[in-house]
C-alpha cells in the first residue's frame, strides 16, 4: 500500500522539484542581470585585462614621484635631456629649409658685385645650387639632426647605372657625399661657409706684409677723423691769433682729457 502510493506520488515530485530548478536559475538569472553594464564590462576578461594594465602603470607612476623625491639631482638631468631632446626634434631642419638656405644665400651673394664677393661663399653656394637644378640633393632626418648629401642621379632618371642596385654606392662612401649638417634650426656648414661672404679674399693677396700686418684705427681716432671731416665742410671764420691759440689750447686739453 505505502509502495503503490509512493509510486503514485512520483510525478508530484518531479514537478516540485522542477519548479524548485526553475526557479533558482531564474533568480540566478535576475542576480547577474542586476549589475550596471559598466560592471558587467569590468567583470569580463578585457575588463581584468585592463583592470591589471592601469594597476602596473599606477605602480610605475608612484614609483618614479618616490624616486623624483629621493633624487632630485638624477630626475633634473633626466628631465633636462628629455627635453633638449624633444627641443632639438621641433627644430630639426627638414629638406625643404635647406633648400631654402640655398636660394636665401644666393640672393645675399646676387646682391654683391663680383669684385667683392667671397669666393669660399660664392664658390660653396654655386656648387650647391648647380646640384639642386639636378635634383641631386638628398636629404635625411636622424630625429634630433639632419643630413644633406648629394647622389649621382636624379631619382626620375632611368639609366641603367641609376636603376641597378649592385651599382649603388656604398655608405663606407656617405662621409665624402656629406654636404652639410642641419641642427637646432640652423645648417651649420652653410652658416660657416657665409662667414664674411662680402670680403673678397683675393683682393688682399697682392698686400704687402706691412699692410697686412697693419691694426685697425681705434674708436677713439675713427670718431676724431669724422668730427674733423665735418669741420672741414664748415665756412671758414677770421679770428685774432689770441683767440686762436686759445682755442688750440682749449681742444688740446679736451682730446688729452677724452684720450685719458
Amino acid at each position: 500500500m505505502n509502495r503503490e502510493a509512493f509510486v503514485s506520488c512520483g510525478p508530484v515530485l518531479n514537478m516540485a522539484t522542477s519548479l524548485v530548478l526553475w526557479r533558482g536559475c531564474a533568480t540566478a538569472a535576475m542576480a547577474s542581470s542586476k549589475g550596471t553594464r559598466w560592471e558587467r564590462l569590468l567583470n569580463t576578461r578585457a575588463g581584468a585585462w585592463c583592470r591589471s594594465l592601469l594597476s602596473d602603470y599606477k605602480e610605475a607612476c608612484r614609483e618614479v614621484v618616490v624616486g623624483t623625491r629621493e633624487r632630485p639631482l638624477k630626475a633634473t638631468i633626466y628631465v633636462a635631456l628629455l627635453g633638449g631632446a624633444y627641443a632639438c626634434y621641433r627644430t630639426n631642419p627638414d629638406s625643404a629649409s635647406f633648400q631654402a638656405n640655398i636660394l636665401e644665400t644666393s640672393n645675399k651673394l646676387a646682391l654683391l658685385s663680383p669684385w667683392i664677393r667671397s669666393g669660399t661663399s660664392d664658390g660653396h653656394v654655386q656648387s650647391l645650387v648647380k646640384l639642386h637644378n639636378e635634383g641631386r640633393l638628398r636629404h635625411i632626418s636622424l630625429g634630433i639632426a639632419s643630413l644633406a648629401y648629394v647622389v649621382d642621379y636624379d631619382p626620375a632618371c632611368n639609366l641603367y647605372e641609376a636603376r641597378c642596385t649592385a651599382l649603388s654606392v656604398p655608405w663606407v662612401e656617405f662621409p665624402k657625399r656629406l654636404l652639410d649638417v642641419g641642427f637646432a634650426s640652423r645648417w651649420w656648414l652653410m652658416d660657416q661657409k657665409m662667414k664674411d661672404y662680402d670680403i673678397n679674399e683675393e683682393e688682399f693677396k697682392h698686400l704687402t706684409p706691412a699692410l697686412v700686418a697693419t691694426a685697425p684705427p681705434s674708436a677713439q681716432e675713427t670718431e676724431r677723423n669724422e668730427s674733423l671731416h665735418e669741420k672741414s665742410w664748415k665756412p671758414l671764420v677770421m679770428m685774432d691769433a689770441v683767440d686762436v691759440i686759445g682755442k688750440e689750447g682749449a681742444e688740446t686739453r679736451e682730446m688729452k682729457e677724452n684720450s685719458a
